[in-house]
Parts: C-alpha cells; structure tokens; sequence
C-alpha cells in the first residue's frame, strides 16, 4: 500500500532529495516545452537548495513509501516552489503539497507560473487558485511571460488534504 507522508526538511540530505526533486521535474518541464531553460544550470540545484532555499523558506516534503517525490518551499506570503516527480504527476501529491500549504498559511500567499506552463495553471485553478496578473517576463530570470496567481485564503478546510488528514506530522 503506498504511504504518503508530508514532514519538514531535516538536514543537508533532505535538502538534496528535494533539490532531486526540482531538477527532476524541471529537467522534463523545459524538454516538453511547459518552461524555458532555467537561468542556472540543473547541476546546481543541490548547492541552491542547500545554501538558498532551505535556510530562508519553509520546506516540506512528501515521500511516497519512505521515497522523496515532491516538494514545497514558502515564505511568508509565496509559494516559491511545489515540484513532484514526473512519474508521480497525477497521483495527488501536488494536490496534498497544495493543500499543506493552504494549511500553513491560511491568510493566502501568491504565486507564479509561466504562461507556457498549461499543465500547472490548470491544476492551480483546479485547486482554487485565482489568477490575477499576466506579465511579459521581463520581471523574471527567464525572461519568459507569466502568470500571478492568489489562493485568498480561508478556503482551506475543504480541500482534499485536509479531508485525507495530510497536514503536519
């Protein structure tokens, strides 16, 4: 039976397996055409989740069966990154990240998605999300156009992770 469980990140290993995580998913993103070429290259994911994101977000992973299989990074008022591996895609687990985070910050927080990334603005307004500004890209490192996205807040108590019990541990 598989196990999903959402626990936060713990050390410089987690912050490996979660920087897998990101290189994955952005790895198949950028060859389907869903996302430009990143700024820096995949290779460096490890240092920038090490040395940049865990230290100045909240990080959390979901492991499948004691597997690392997705990732969600916020700040205080952004959900900066939720990847899950491409052969998860489809089975809940960015719904449950999503959900952890409507739960962690029930007052709302943004986001952003590029407009080439149908696949992820869909499942976003799937789970309630509003978009609410489209820009050129000049704004962002890719320099590719995108899309601002809100969960409101208050909303939270409904969706389908709190409905399953996934939340904290």
């Amino acid at each position: 039976m598989d196990v999903l469980s959402l626990r936060p990140v713990d050390g410089s290993d987690d912050a490996v397996a979660a920087a897998d995580v990101f290189a994955a998913s952005r790895r198949v993103a950028v060859e389907a055409g869903s996302i430009p070429p990143g700024p820096h290259p995949l290779s460096d994911a490890s240092r920038y989740f090490r040395d940049e994101v865990v230290p100045t977000r909240e990080v959390w992973l979901a492991e499948l069966d004691g597997r690392v299989v997705g990732v969600l990074a916020l700040d205080a008022a952004w959900l900066d990154h939720l990847y899950v591996l491409p052969e998860q895609t489809g089975a809940r687990i960015g719904g449950a990240l999503l959900g952890l985070a409507k739960g962690l910050r029930p007052d709302g927080f943004g986001l952003w998605v590029f407009l080439s990334n149908a696949p992820a603005r869909a499942f976003y307004e799937h789970h309630g999300l509003t978009e609410v500004e489209r820009t050129d890209g000049s704004g962002n490192e890719e320099r590719s156009p995108d899309s601002h996205y809100v969960w409101r807040g208050g909303q939270h108590h409904g969706d389908e992770a709190s409905r399953r019990g996934v939340g904290r541990p």
